[in-house]
């Protein structure tokens, strides 16, 4: 189960949990906003975005993809979770038809529990 938090009334935000569902995810969505939960699960406001989620004892901040929650799941390593800063065009839940087919290149952080990150998959 990936607990979400969220805006109300953020297009995108539903768009990742489409994402989630389509890629074999159950959800649970509170849309209560989510900077305390980013807060309480130590997620740096520099990798912030538009959602928060919980699974598996980790966080996942932003439009991460799927297989890199499941890789995450497979490896467990020690830390506090996976990162998409800001809304990169392309990532999953920013991929609309509106886009255009356009894609930004991004990386997906794996958050330290020192506050420091590294690269864990980058998308071209």
């Amino acid at each position: 189960m990936v607990q979400v938090w969220k805006s109300p009334s953020c297009g995108c935000c539903k768009d990742w949990i489409k994402h989630l569902e389509a890629n074999g995810f159950r959800t649970q969505v509170q849309d209560s906003g989510n900077s305390d939960a980013r807060l309480r699960f130590g997620v740096d406001v520099k990798y912030g975005s538009c959602h928060t989620a919980l699974v598996g004892g980790y966080a996942i901040e932003g439009h991460v993809p799927a297989r890199e929650i499941r890789c995450l799941l497979k490896e467990r390593p020690t830390a506090v979770g996976l990162a998409v800063p800001a809304m990169p065009v392309g990532s999953p839940g920013m991929d609309g038809p509106d886009v255009e087919g356009h894609k930004d290149p991004y990386d997906v952080l794996l958050l330290a529990k020192d506050g420091s990150s590294r690269v864990f998959q980058t998308y071209r």
